[in-house]
């Protein structure tokens, strides 16, 4: 197949990964966001369910995902494993749409960010600025971060992570242990009517987005300091702490407002009731905070978003799909330089696009982007689900029969469940237009295409020859000794 030219280089740990794809999740902006929106329109205070459901169906797809790592050595996580099972063509459409996915998700929080930052600046007493501004000004500081080493963005997203995680887990504990509000501990998401209540649909699409960036693990296997190890371990050790916080952390939302209200409360007020949450149970200094917490984990998934696609552009690159320069390594800093500009520079092109359009930055750049982030995402681990199952039967190379065919046929049947879903739900979730939700759906169709065509017309690089072998003397080694 050919191997990247140059080698990314670091040595990123479990922990130091697990930073940087549960930072992508976003864990506080999900509690912030996408919590209120899977209670107020999905099945009610049931929704915590609905991220233990999905944490399983991700734990199948993690199993064959992990199998399979050890025999795609390559970076690029997606490509690299579709490419393996199903194929250099479907493989480069894969990487095509898997840059699609994450520049949207980029773009999505870009615009988030910008909206949120100038909220908090005004709110205590600073100047207004067009979101723009203080969007731009940021993907200026996450251009530099992304240029550097990995283990300088790895330190930043951790103190960023540790910090959001900490102060939504207090308020846990504090409703915990104080029994709930006027309804007590809620059980809802225990009961299976309640489960199945509402729009269901709508609740599995907000849980199972709130888990982009888990499967990224991959894309850091050049940079893992024992990847064999390192990256199933990470990868588990991610999709079990987002699982857990997100389940726990809805929970105790729920109970804090008691199952009739939250409802009420999530659906009236949205982009609230966290803050309103935490200002009443654990004081308004605490509410100042989580403001302050909320745009620095927005940031954080931002950056670890951009460094996910520069490894995509980098992958690529080393693969002569797009300029081969994005294939090279920084001789000081070790890192995918070209591949980071290049994706800084796509951001700036679609946010500029977006400005020059006049798009509100949340309910048209947040919610179409999000939304189309979404649906990639879903195509690209249905196709590698197969792309595991169709490799391990022609290859053998692993003979164990959970690993190579019972969980990744079960993660295929319930992540096409949710695929199924997301395409039904489609235009709710990018503002209710149809035609809209056609069109986006049509670009990534197209852009995953384009990705086919290039894998038809270009060629791998021929792989580097192998280094020349020599045997020691014996006789020599005898004299040594």
């Amino acid at each position: 197949m050919g191997a990247p030219a140059g080698r990314l280089s670091g040595t990123l740990g479990a922990g130091s990964i697990v930073f940087m794809v549960v930072a992508a999740a976003a864990p506080l902006t999900v509690i912030a966001g996408a919590v209120p929106l899977g209670i107020g329109a999905g099945n009610g205070a049931a929704f915590p369910a609905m991220f233990v459901l999905c944490a399983v169906v991700l734990a199948f797809f993690a199993v064959g995902f992990c199998a399979m790592s050890p025999h795609v050595p390559d970076a690029g996580a997606f490509f690299t494993y579709i490419r393996a099972g199903l194929g250099r063509p479907l493989g480069l459409g894969a990487a095509f749409l898997a840059l699609a996915t994450y520049a949207a998700v980029q773009a999505a929080v870009f615009g988030y960010v910008g909206a949120a930052l100038d909220e908090l600046v005004t709110g205590f007493g600073g100047p207004s600025v067009p979101w723009w501004g203080w969007t731009f000004l940021l993907m200026a500081l996450v251009a530099v971060l992304g240029y550097r080493h990995i283990e300088l963005s790895s330190r930043v997203l951790g103190v960023l992570l540790v910090a959001e995680i900490a102060v939504v887990l207090v308020l846990d504990v504090v409703v915990a242990a104080s029994g709930g509000g006027p309804e007590g501990l809620s059980t809802a998401f225990l009961q299976p009517a309640q489960i199945g209540s509402g729009a269901v649909g709508i609740a599995v699409m907000f849980a199972i987005a709130s888990f982009i960036g888990f499967e990224a693990t991959a894309v850091f296997r050049d940079e893992a300091r024992d990847p064999d190890r390192t990256i199933p371990r990470a990868t588990y050790l991610a999709l079990a702490v987002v699982g857990v916080f997100y389940a726990l952390s809805s929970w105790a939302l729920v109970s804090a407002w008691g199952d009739t209200a939250v409802v009420t409360e999530a659906a009236t007020n949205p982009g609230t009731i966290l803050v309103s949450t935490v200002d009443a149970w654990l004081g308004p200094v605490a509410g100042h905070v989580v403001a302050v917490l909320l745009v620095t984990s927005i940031f954080a998934a931002i950056l670890s978003f951009h460094n996910v696609a520069a490894r995509y552009w980098y992958a690529l690159g080393g693969h002569r799909a797009l300029p081969e320069a994005c294939g090279r390594t920084h001789a000081r800093h070790g890192s995918p330089h070209v591949a980071s500009l290049a994706q800084s520079g796509l951001s700036f092109v679609i946010i500029a696009v977006c400005v020059v359009a006049g798009l509100d930055p949340v309910a048209q750049v947040f919610a179409w982007a999000a939304g189309v982030a979404t649906l990639g995402l879903l195509v690209l681990m249905v196709v590698t689900c197969v792309a595991v199952l169709v490799f391990f039967a022609r290859t053998r190379a692993d003979r164990r029969l959970w690993h190579t065919r019972v969980a990744p046929t079960l993660g295929l049947v319930g992540l096409a469940v949710c695929l199924v879903l997301t395409i039904a739900n489609f235009p709710t979730l990018i503002g209710g237009s149809t035609g809209l939700a056609l069109a986006l759906g049509g670009v990534l169709a197209l852009v995953t295409a384009v990705g086919i065509v290039v894998a038809l017309v270009r060629r791998d690089p021929a792989p580097a020859p192998a280094p020349a072998v020599v045997t020691p003397d014996p006789t020599s080694e005898k004299e040594l000794a």
